[in-house]
C-alpha cells in the first residue's frame, strides 16, 4: 500500500486490503467471550460466560437458525469492554454477519431485559414499550423471554463451547456485508 493517509488511498491500495481470515476472526470473538469467565452477573450463581453458553444451548434447543443461535452466544461478549453498553458495541461487532433483525435484537435486548427488574429499583418496566410497533419488537421479546432471561439457572444443562464452534465458522465465514446505514 502506498498511501499515508485515507485520502490519498488509490483503487490499487484498496484491492490489497483483505479481512481478517476467518480462523482469526473467530479466535478473537472466542477469546473476547472468554473474558466473561468467572465474571458474575448481579447475584446469581452463573457467570456470564456461563450464561451466554446458557442463552445460546436454550436458543438452539428452541430450534432456532444458525445465525440466531450465535446471537445468543455472543449478546453479552462485549460486556467486559463495554459494561453500560455491552448490547450495543455486540450489535457492532454481529452487523456485517447477520441480518437486520437479529442485529436489532441484540442491540436492543439490554433495554428489553429491564422488563424482570426496572421494578425492582422503582422504575418503570415497561421501559421497552417505546418500541412496540417496531417490526422487531416480537422478536426481541422472544430473545428475551425465551432464552436471555432464563438462562442463569446453575443446574440447567448447558452445552459446551465447542458446540458452537461450527456455527460461529458458518456465520463469520460468510462474506460481510457492505456497510450500509441500518434504522434503529
Amino acid at each position: 500500500m502506498s498511501y499515508t493517509r485515507m485520502d490519498r488511498m488509490t483503487a490499487e491500495d484498496l484491492a490489497q486490503e483483505e479481512p481478517l481470515p476467518v480462523d482469526q476472526l473467530l479466535e478473537q470473538l472466542i477469546s473476547q467471550l472468554e473474558t466473561l469467565r468467572g465474571l458474575p452477573d448481579g447475584v446469581a450463581e452463573v457467570d456470564r460466560f456461563t450464561h451466554s453458553l446458557q442463552t445460546a444451548t436454550r436458543c438452539m434447543r428452541d430450534r432456532s437458525g444458525a445465525e440466531t443461535v450465535v446471537c445468543a452466544l455472543l449478546h453479552d461478549m462485549a460486556y467486559t469492554l463495554a459494561p453500560c453498553n455491552h448490547a450495543e458495541v455486540a450489535a457492532a461487532l454481529l452487523r456485517p454477519y447477520v441480518s437486520e433483525e437479529n442485529w436489532w435484537v441484540v442491540k436492543h435486548h439490554d433495554i428489553f431485559q429491564t422488563y424482570y427488574y426496572f421494578h425492582l429499583q422503582g422504575k418503570d418496566r415497561a421501559f421497552r414499550n417505546a418500541y412496540r410497533g417496531h417490526p422487531y419488537f416480537r422478536a426481541c421479546l422472544r430473545f428475551c423471554g425465551r432464552w436471555d432471561q432464563r438462562s442463569f439457572d446453575p443446574v440447567y444443562p448447558t452445552e459446551p463451547l465447542d458446540t458452537f464452534v461450527p456455527l460461529l465458522r458458518e456465520i463469520f465465514g460468510r462474506p460481510p456485508a457492505d456497510l450500509v446505514i441500518r434504522r434503529d
